[in-house]
């Protein structure tokens, strides 16, 4: 049993390092200060920390239309910009079917990097696929 209960814990650890809730006090306030110099009409934002990165989460009704991801240290990583699975790129939803057989896309965004790159994102299965702008797949990125 005692095996049993510590996989178990080994494995909520290592999921919630992928991606953690967090109370606006524990993001360092040069975090919360980029935000607002980058972004200073976003409101109630949440927060979470991604692969050792600051997330903010605002907009629309699920409070998720728009997310960007910052370092520790305040540094701009990526805003992805909620956008319909309607308006995802023609070739995106035949190459789901073909290599991810039975998986629906949940949600899509426009990936904005650091240096201005544009790409697609969207959500199956608990991962995200990155696409290009014309809708030829990059990666998963789990």
């Amino acid at each position: 049993m005692k095996k049993t209960t510590f996989l178990l814990i080994g494995t909520l650890t290592i999921f919630n390092a992928y991606s953690q809730d967090l109370k606006e006090k524990d993001v360092p306030p040069v975090v919360k200060s980029a935000l607002m110099k980058q972004f200073p009409k976003a409101t109630k934002v949440s927060w979470e920390k991604e692969k050792g990165n600051f997330e903010a989460n605002w907009g629309g009704k699920s409070g998720e239309d728009n997310s960007a991801q910052f370092t520790p240290a305040g540094n701009f990583v990526e805003l992805v910009e909620s956008i319909p699975v309607s308006s995802l790129p023609a070739r995106v939803a035949p190459y789901v079917s073909a290599h991810y057989k039975g998986a629906a896309i949940r949600e899509a965004g426009k990936v904005t990097d650091a240096a201005g790159k544009h790409s697609i994102e969207v959500e199956i299965k608990g991962k995200d696929l990155i696409f290009d702008t014309e809708g030829n797949f990059v990666k998963e990125d789990k």
